[in-house]
């Protein structure tokens, strides 16, 4: 009789391109924002491919939003 083994939910990660994607910007820029730890990765196999948690460019795109995103600006322009 086998045994159940509680274990966590696994969650899928993005690639390389679909971060380009999610974030508006070149292959390129997520590989260099990667190297030089802008954006956290995981490396997979042997060829090192790259890998991001959703939950990682959650955090990099709430602690990176441009200040003209969602700012009104109504605070300086009552005067």
């Amino acid at each position: 009789m086998g045994q159940t083994v509680n274990r966590p939910a696994v969650t899928p990660m993005l690639t390389t391109s679909e971060v380009a994607v999610v974030l508006n910007v070149h292959i390129n820029t997520v590989r260099r924002w990667s190297n030089q730890g802008t954006l956290k990765s995981y490396q997979l196999g042997p060829r090192g491919d790259r890998r991001f948690r959703r939950e990682d460019i959650d955090a990099f795109l709430a602690g990176h939003r441009h200040p003209d995103n969602g700012a009104s600006g109504s605070e300086e322009q009552g005067e």
